[in-house]
């Protein structure tokens, strides 16, 4: 890739940790075959099994027997991982700890409902699809899954540059979840179980030793990761109505909240909601707008042998009217945010339909996506419309909405408010500092999103599976990744509401592109043995064939010609003679498809390999600049702020960070960027603003300077003169 090779930024320095940073040495993870480096630690036998599975499990003493205890110790379940939680963080990290050779326990409260998709079933967006990307450049699912699964695929942004490009799918939810499940229980090393638990336990030197559940079992392993979703003393309500769920039909987990709180965490609640469910047969879709899928399907993962093309579906636009803000309003202290029953946040950027009605008032109406939840079904997800009003209102409150105005409503929808624990509380690694060998991974982050949780999943997954074999632990630098600016923004800031990743969180988003993601990762997930050979194979003849094709551009040269003037044509710039088709491509409006037009380009290549080298020729520039940036920032950390800034003049900033430093009021930029609600972007628009102001002081003091020395002369002229 064009500013840094294919793989510095998978080098890595050992300290207590292995940390991956864009500006770090020559790696210090070697293992040529690491995708089948066998796992050191070893259990004794058991002559124990599950039914269908491995081994036998029996015990014919009873309660009574003394041999009772014998035969307890007999079938004592020990692993080296412990995953609680099935949903997309802990399906990710079973994974990956179990594909390392640990031996890993999943258990779930329900196993039917691993990699469900509660709310809106989908994957990707805008700084989401870099996380899949990431997670798949890994080693990771979540993108292999999406990508076989799939209702309709759009890219995002598409008019914008590359580094805010985002490929969207909406996936069949069933489809998904049973996907899912299949790479569960087929992957060796992964064992799953159905169980609640409530205590983790420790060991003598604050060490976790495993867990327990409500029944009283316990498993045992050196490392455990809780991916608890929304299920921690989970409480779901609709208007004043509450029950205590995860979420719809599925109870919550309790009492694992109180043992944490007893092993000294720090714990707190957060809101989040889902939309009612209407029936597609009672819409009427002829007004509404169609949001349709991209012709050329683009895919989330590296690997070509999960790209599978299918038949999409249509989503369609519609939009709230007076009625629905008319309504809404009438009924706001029905909700339970204004009602003032639940005090939990919810999540800023994913806003219930009364909080945009209450903060967006200047707004006359608001879009509201009808999308499918599956080929088979005929659920619709109504995206932009949860609610926390009561359900008698749900269905008036739907019929307000352009072409439901006869629908049926299939569920309905409501607020979910449940334990988090903030992950100041972690580490980098995403283990606990009080615990060794306890991480913490998803919503129990105080996250949202299925991304978002899967992303920290495989990170807490290959941890854990470090942690249990005494290895050094991997951390992504915010630089090298949008996994690192997620990680490093959650154990940073004292994050009070759910966390969202966006493009802006990342101020380094150009060379975090989607499209280079297996450049700056799948090394690293080589080296820890999550890259198999086959998938190694590919990517080494993937970066050789954009190498050679870069070289190739660099010294094919043309003179006049269809392809010089339709260049001069499009990009309305002259093509000199003897102009390299490199320098064609840096021109604006010139993509790689008009070489293919004149029988210039690469037939060799893949459509994602072309923009790949597309990218990286056009934004040469803006790639070094950036990179240049990013050294300076590290000098910048110590930098003083003068006490009369007046933050709400600068409109660069966001609106969050100027409200959070005007009444913060730094001393620093390294204490401006650790303030909570100030986003990396922020600092670099901050130190924009800074450099702007130092200039203009030092041209004004050059001008008083000149006037100075020109009033001085003026002086000396006139007494020479009088003498």
């Amino acid at each position: 890739m064009v500013g840094f090779s294919p793989h510095s930024l998978s080098r890595a320095r050992l300290a207590c940790h292995c940390t991956l940073s864009l500006f770090s040495g020559r790696p210090l993870l070697s293992c040529p075959n690491a995708a089948r480096v066998p796992f050191r630690r070893k259990h004794g036998r058991r002559s124990f099994a599950f039914f269908g599975g491995r081994r036998r499990f029996s015990v014919s003493a009873a309660s009574g027997s003394p041999g009772w205890n014998n035969h307890i110790d007999a079938v004592k379940e020990k692993y080296d991982v412990i995953v609680v939680g099935g949903g997309h963080a802990g399906c990710e990290a079973a994974l990956a700890s179990a594909r390392m050779g640990a031996k890993t326990l999943l258990l779930t409260l329900n196993i039917d409902r691993i990699a469900w998709q509660p709310c809106n079933p989908a994957v990707g967006g805008p700084a989401k699809s870099q996380l899949v990307h990431e997670v798949d450049a890994l080693g990771g699912d979540i993108g292999k899954v999406a990508d076989r699964c799939y209702l309709q695929k759009r890219v995002l942004n598409m008019s914008r540059g590359p580094a805010v490009r985002a490929l969207r799918a909406q996936t069949d939810k069933r489809e998904y979840a049973l996907e899912m499940k299949k790479i569960v229980e087929s992957t060796p090393n992964l064992s799953i179980r159905e169980a609640m638990v409530t205590d983790v336990l420790l060991g003598k030197n604050d060490n976790v030793e495993g867990v327990c559940t409500f029944f009283g079992m316990n498993f045992y392993a050196p490392s455990v990761v809780l991916t608890t979703g929304t299920f921690m003393s989970g409480k779901i309500w609709v208007g004043r109505t509450c029950m205590s769920a995860g979420r719809a039909g599925e109870s919550a987990s309790h009492g694992l909240t109180e043992n944490l709180q007893r092993l000294g965490f720090e714990t707190d609640r957060l809101k989040t909601g889902t939309p009612a469910r209407v029936d597609s047969r009672t819409v009427d879709f002829s007004g509404l707008e169609p949001q349709r899928g991209d012709e050329e399907i683009s895919w989330f993962s590296f690997d070509p042998e999960f790209h599978t093309e299918r038949e999409q579906m249509c989503c369609y636009l519609t939009r709230t009217t007076k009625s629905t803000h008319q309504l809404i309003k009438e009924n706001l202290h029905e909700t339970p945010t204004y009602g003032g029953w639940v005090e939990a946040k919810g999540p800023r950027y994913c806003p219930s339909i009364e909080d945009k009605i209450v903060r967006f008032k200047d707004k006359e109406s608001h879009q509201i996506f009808l999308e499918p939840e599956g080929r088979t079904v005929p659920e619709l997800y109504v995206q932009g419309f949860s609610t926390g009003l009561p359900e008698q209102l749900h269905l008036p409150l739907l019929r307000t909405l352009p072409g439901l105005e006869n629908c049926s409503m299939l569920r309905p929808a409501y607020a979910v408010e449940y334990d988090y624990l903030p992950a100041h509380q972690c580490s980098r690694s995403l283990m606990t500092k009080n615990i060794q060998g306890l991480f913490f991974s998803g919503q129990i982050n105080g996250t949202t999103g299925y991304e978002e949780a899967a992303a920290q999943g495989i990170i807490s997954g290959i941890n854990a599976a470090r942690c249990s074999d005494g290895k050094p632990l991997i951390v992504l630098e915010r630089e090298s990744s949008y996994i690192g600016t997620l990680i490093d923004d959650l154990v940073t800031k004292d994050l009070r509401e759910p966390y969202r990743m966006l493009t802006s969180r990342s101020e380094h988003r150009l060379l975090l592109r989607a499209d280079n993601a297996d450049s700056r990762l799948t090394p690293l997930g080589r080296e820890i043995g999550l890259i198999d050979d086959r998938r190694w194979k590919l990517y080494q003849e993937k970066q050789a064939r954009i190498s050679e094709e870069k070289e190739r551009l660099k010294s094919v040269r043309i003179s006049g010609g269809d392809l010089a003037a339709d260049v001069t044509r499009l990009s309305a710039q002259p093509v000199k003679d003897f102009s390299s088709l490199e320098s064609l491509l840096k021109k604006p409006h010139i993509q790689y498809k008009i070489l293919d037009v004149h029988g210039f380009g690469n037939k060799n290549l893949t459509r994602m390999e072309k923009e790949c080298v597309e990218i990286d020729v056009k934004y040469e520039g803006f790639i070094l600049r950036q990179k240049s940036q990013l050294q300076q920032m590290v000098h910048q950390q110590h930098r003083p702020l003068p006490d009369d800034l007046d933050y709400y003049a600068m409109t660069t900033l966001s609106l969050e960070a100027r409200e959070k430093l005007s009444k913060v009021r730094p001393q620093t930029i390294g204490q401006a960027s650790r303030v909570g609600g100030v986003s990396p972007a922020d600092i670099t628009a901050l130190l924009i603003i800074l450099e702007s102001n130092r200039r203009s002081v030092q041209e004004q003091r050059r001008q008083q300077l000149l006037t100075s020395v020109k009033d001085e002369s003026g002086q000396v002229k006139s007494k020479a003169s009088i003498a």
